[in-house]
């Protein structure tokens, strides 16, 4: 199909990492590209997480698509002034039974995850001294700051002609037009990339994929740790929810033993993890709760367990709450949602939360496909945890 009356070969809905993905390669394979954001700014999942782009814990068609977007963030860090820090990833194993995962996983990743001892622990992380029985570091991983990231990456496009039209609604989506506030536009190709608010336009669509909605609580907190956060930090409730770390043999055991010992951070369906921004604070999280529509009044117990548990595993007393905030993204049985739901309308989605990980190769994969390229991925559709 070719471009409408407009001028526009594609048009994206809306701009969190997948739709900016989308938009960016569409215009590196020199098509006129128009993204059309409700709000003024982004707002949603991809501004409020934790900014970790964890490659390594993917696996099947997630780690596909997060080794493709390791390598356009690294383009990004260089060519849109992104952020980024190639930092790894740190992992504390507090127990025999979380450093067996690590173990599991590392005799099947070789040097993508290099086992720490407890006393290597002890001198890479910032944890009360003796909290660590081992531990790994996972070097192929990234960190960027969400709020700057994708900011920068909307100017970035906007420089190089990409035109957004902001504070406008779309009210539907047909082969070659969307309909929105400010009036039509035709098109060639259409990509909706607007998260869990798929269901607002394909309602029938979310409810076959099993689409819902996935709230979290998350705080950045200032705090003095005896040494620096120099990379994102999982612990033993992150190992039970990472792709590859929950496929290791070791794994179930894990998450027997936690769920036995600590119920009520299980309820909490707690991935208990930490990320340092450039200023210092700390961005700490998460819980999750999902449903078709989340509730937006957040119960203190939860922040309170995440501050508790941040005070115990860096023993720190002090710890100051800057901000809270709710995240919401989509969940589903699987890992995403690409489908092409009429001629030259296509949704994608990450159905997790590891939109940011693997959004940019998700939507470089969707683009390549409608333009001609046909990347040969070695895995199909993954289903796997939120």
């Amino acid at each position: 199909m070719s471009a409408g009356a407009a001028g526009f070969d594609v048009a994206v809905v809306g701009s969190g990492i997948v739709g900016l993905g989308a938009a960016l390669a569409a215009h590196r394979r020199g098509q006129r590209v128009v993204v059309i954001e409700r709000g003024s700014e982004p707002s949603g999942a991809s501004v409020r997480n934790f900014g970790h782009l964890c490659f390594t814990p993917q696996a099947g068609l997630a780690r596909e698509f997060a080794l493709a977007s390791r390598e356009l963030w690294l383009g990004l860090a260089r060519d849109a002034g992104v952020w980024l820090r190639e930092s790894g990833t740190l992992v504390a194993a507090r127990r025999d039974d979380e450093f067996a995962v690590l173990r599991d996983l590392a005799a099947s990743r070789g040097e993508e995850v290099q086992l720490l001892t407890a006393a290597e622990a002890d001198e890479r992380m910032p944890l009360a001294p003796g909290t660590a029985v081992g531990g790994a570091f996972l070097p192929r991983d990234l960190q960027a700051n969400p709020r700057q990231a994708v900011a920068a990456l909307a100017a970035h496009l906007e420089r190089g002609g990409v035109e957004f039209r902001r504070r406008t609604a779309v009210g539907a989506v047909r082969p070659g037009r969307v309909e929105t506030s400010r009036g039509p536009i035709d098109v060639g190709r259409v990509v909706v990339a607007v998260n869990h608010d798929i269901d607002l336009l394909y309602p029938e669509v979310a409810e076959r994929h099993g689409i819902v909605r996935c709230a979290l609580d998350m705080m950045r907190v200032s705090a003095e740790l005896r040494m620096p956060l120099t990379a994102p930090l999982l612990t033993g409730w992150s190992l039970v929810r990472y792709g590859a770390f929950s496929a290791t043999p070791a794994a179930a055991a894990l998450r027997e033993r936690l769920h036995a010992e600590r119920p009520d951070l299980a309820a909490l369906d707690l991935n208990q993890m930490y990320t340092r921004l450039p200023d210092g604070t700390l961005i700490v999280g998460d819980t999750h709760s999902r449903g078709e529509t989340v509730t937006p009044f957040q119960a203190e117990f939860a922040f309170e367990s995440l501050v508790a548990e941040a005070r115990s595993l860096f023993g720190i007393d002090e710890l100051r709450v800057v901000e809270r905030w709710q995240g919401v993204y989509a969940s589903a049985p699987d890992d995403f949602l690409i489908e092409e739901v009429e001629p030259g309308v296509h949704l994608a989605s990450a159905t997790t939360g590891i939109g940011m990980t693997t959004g940019l190769g998700l939507a470089d994969h969707v683009v390549a496909g409608f333009t001609g390229e046909h990347p040969a991925l070695t895995t199909t559709l993954q289903k796997g945890a939120s």
